[in-house]
């Protein structure tokens, strides 16, 4: 197995197949697409749940001797552990607002 060298890492694919693993603001936000709240969350959590299915088959190759590249197993299970630990802070970050409005006096 080769070692590469920083300078030939591609950092736009730490993105994954399909693009970034969550919306851009304007995407989020439904600015002129007339896609709700409720369609983006699930568009989002189906990309992470894509992301985990990925990183979990390739995974399972490299433990069964099918998988080549250690370095792509490697980021696969890198990006849908980062993709799940970032859901988990905008839940956290979610469920804390949340929290603040309800001990809101009126």
């Amino acid at each position: 197995m080769a070692v590469l060298p920083v300078e030939s890492v591609d950092l736009e694919g730490l993105v994954g197949p399909g693009g970034p693993a969550f919306p851009s603001l304007d995407e989020a936000v439904g600015t002129g697409s007339g896609e709700g709240f409720l369609d983006s969350l699930a568009s989002v959590l189906e990309r992470l749940a894509a992301l985990d299915r990925e990183a979990s088959a390739q995974a399972q190759a490299l433990a069964a001797g099918r998988a080549d590249d250690l370095t792509s197993v490697v980021m696969a299970v890198e990006r849908a552990s980062l993709a799940l630990q970032l859901a988990v802070q905008v839940r956290d970050r979610a469920v804390e607002a949340y929290h603040d409005l309800f001990r809101m006096q009126i």
